[in-house]
Parts: C-alpha cells; structure tokens; sequence
C-alpha cells in the first residue's frame, strides 16, 4: 500500500460527534485532550477528533428542524477551502485555522484529526471563488449534480475538471500547515456519488503529495466490500456500517460485519465499526443520555472491536466519564490486545454463541460471546487451564463453572 499515512495498530482516540453532533467548540475539544493525555494516553488512547461543521457560523441552531441548516453561513477562505468558525474555535481567527488547536493538542503528546465533506463549498460555486494554482474559479470545479443527499453543505468536484486535484491538493496543502494527522471524509465511503471513487483518489494522492504523515479515514459505510482492494490502496480505514448507536441489534448485526471484512484487515487498512457509543453522549442531538448499552454490552462491543482490529474512536464527553466507564477505558491487557494482535478470525457461532480468535507476537486471545437473551454454561470450545480473564483479571482454573450473562463476554488471554 503506498498510503502516506502509516499504521501498525488500528488508530485509538476521541472523536467529538456522538456527544456534540455539530456544535463542538474550542474549549471542549481542548478539555477532552487534557483528560485524555491526563488519563487516557498511557493505555494507547492518542487521537482526538474534531467532527463535522466545525466551520459552520449556525451549527445546531433550528435543531429541531435540521442537523445541518441549509444555506447556513460559512467561515471560507479566498480559494474556496473552509475554515474554522472563529465564534467557536478564537485561536483560528487571523487565518491560523486549526494550527493553535493542533499545537496544543500535539504538546499534550497526541494527535489531532478533522472532519471533512466530500466536494466543495456550494457558496464557493455560487460566488465563484478561486481554487489555488489554478486560473479556474470553484464553479468550473464543481459538479452542480453531485450533492449529498443529508448535507446541504457541498457539491462534489467534477473529476473531468483540469483543477479539480489542484483544488484537492490545496485543501490537504492548507491541513498539513495545521498540523492535521487524521482526516475523515464524509459522503464517500459507499460511493453514493458517481464521483465518489475518484474523489477517494484525488484525495489520496494529495495526501501522497503533501508532506505530511496523514491518516484517511472514510465514512460513512457501510463500504463495498467488492472494493476492498481499492480502499486498502487509497485509505487507511473504511466504515462498514452506517452511524452506529447503542442498541444490542446494531450490535449484534456488527459480528456479521466483522466476519465479512475480517479476510480484508491488515496493518495500515482497517475496516471502520464506527465510533463507540459509551458514557455520556448524544447533547447535541437534543438526547443527553448516558449510554443504552448494559455495562457487559460495553465490554462486548469493546472485544468485539478491538479483536476484530477496528478503529477505537470513544463517543463520550470524556470530561463526564462516570468511574465504570474509565474502567472499561483503561484495562491495560484488552488495549495491549488491540495494539498487538495480529491475526485474527471467528472461529464458531451458533443462535447462542460467537467465538472468535486472534494472535499477537506473545499470546493468543479468545473471545467467547453469548449473543442469547439467557445465561449460557454449555462454552462451545475448550479452553487451557490457567486463562486469564482480561476483563477482571481472574485466572480460570475451574473451567467446569464457566458461565456468561446475557449479551456478555468471556475474553481470554491464552498464553
């Protein structure tokens, strides 16, 4: 894979959207980023998130109404790339984007990432503005055709067009001046737009181009798995589920996922479960809850992604996070297991049990999910004496009284 961008672990972090959908700020994003380089950080958490609209003048106003108000103002630069709301990001005013954030976020030992739209400002076509290295304003790059169907904010770019990689080009020009390691780009993943697949590229290439180490990230899913070959090529990790929220059927759904895509994971390309809906989370959609998902649901969700490999982005308002759920944050032995594992695969199922395998350099790992609505004792594999329970740390050395509740899980650290 020729990806700037490298990994040897599936990205770990805080992203700012189940919590704050569009109206994260300033001063927010740098709370989570000092509790996460406070607490989170020696356990593998690194990556903080800014989501969608942060350059939005009227996000979560009329919210009622809409998630993202049409025909809302936007903070733009001279050549049709976004900026910052300075209202709600005050270092970012003069021009300086993101960099401030991105140097505070950087001196705390972590690594910053935003969120972007497929395409080009709609207002940017309208008022014809320019496109940086080019003689070619931003209507000659659009495609008036080509929108997102829950957005209002973009259209994309017509690939036919002579500036459509130069504009590409200045928009991962600008982020890299930021300090900007992670992006996600939304609208592409499944390829909704016909131009969607050449996007993917434009954008790799000027991520290839641009002169720094830049994780692509592409939403939402679910993704084709047809083109497997051609996300592993031009992106780092991919959504295979459409937003995923904390109820056990989007759950339970996700172990068919996993075991589609798991032939497709390696280092450096990872297959998305989105993001996890733990804590405190959903404010900005009008919800404030803590999360629906059982205490075992959590630790089922948290196995299930890190065994698969997938990305660990944390939902919660970090700076609310109660004592269970900082426990389920900072168990050392699944974390080493999501950082280290190599390999991995289901290896049984049946309408009461999943089970899945993995192996890093050290140990191997097995995870014993009971997908049933009962307890379950009859455990469908065998097991070595002297197991260690990674969610309590017990060794098992009874293996004739195993039993696991309802939507829960037994993982084990083999060796």
């Amino acid at each position: 894979m020729s990806m700037t961008g490298s990994l040897t672990h599936p990205p770990m972090g805080w992203n700012s959207y189940d919590y704050f959908d569009t109206t994260v700020n300033e001063e927010q994003v740098r709370e989570n980023a000092e509790y996460m380089a406070r607490y989170l950080k020696p356990y593998g958490w690194e990556y903080i998130v800014v989501d969608i609209e942060w350059y939005s003048k009227v996000a979560g106003q009329s919210r009622d109404k809409y998630q993202y108000v049409p025909f809302g103002e936007l903070e733009m630069d001279e050549y049709s790339r976004l900026l910052p709301d300075v209202s709600r990001f005050p270092s970012s005013k003069d021009k300086k984007g993101f960099k401030p954030l991105a140097d505070h976020v950087h001196d705390l030992g972590l690594k910053f990432g935003i969120h972007m739209m497929r395409g080009i400002p709609r207002i940017a076509a309208h008022t014809k503005t320019k496109i940086k290295g080019s003689d070619l304003r931003a209507d000659e790059v659009a495609d008036p055709y080509s929108i997102c169907p829950w957005n209002p904010d973009m259209y994309g770019v017509d690939p036919d067009s002579p500036a459509a990689q130069k504009y590409y080009d200045s928009l991962l020009e600008l982020y890299s001046s930021w300090g900007v390691d992670l992006i996600k780009c939304d609208d592409i993943c499944r390829m909704d737009a016909k131009s969607a697949k050449a996007e993917i590229s434009m954008l790799h290439r000027a991520i290839k181009n641009c002169g720094r180490d830049i994780i692509l990230s592409l939403s939402p899913g679910p993704a084709i798995i047809d083109e497997h070959d051609f996300y592993k090529r031009n992106a780092n990790m991919w959504r295979i589920t459409d937003d995923f929220w904390d109820n056990w059927e989007s759950l339970k759904d996700m172990f068919d996922r996993c075991r589609k895509w798991q032939p497709y994971v390696c280092d450096n390309a990872y297959p998305d479960c989105d993001m996890l809906p733990i804590g405190m989370i959903g404010k900005g959609f009008g919800q404030e809850r803590n999360t629906r998902f059982s205490f075992d649901e959590q630790k089922t969700m948290i196995t299930l992604w890190s065994i698969f490999r997938s990305p660990l982005m944390i939902g919660a308002n970090l700076a609310l996070l109660d004592d269970e759920t900082f426990k389920l944050l900072t168990n050392e032995r699944i974390y080493t297991m999501a950082r280290s594992i190599r390999e991995s695969k289901e290896v049984y199922k049946d309408d009461r049990f999943i089970v899945w395998e993995g192996r890093s350099l050290d140990n191997g790992y097995i995870a014993i999910f009971n997908i049933s609505d009962s307890l379950q004792h009859d455990i469908p594999v065998t097991i070595k004496q002297g197991s260690i329970e990674m969610w309590s740390g017990r060794v098992l050395n009874d293996l004739d009284d195993m039993s696991i509740a309802p939507h829960a899980v037994i993982a084990l650290m083999t060796e």
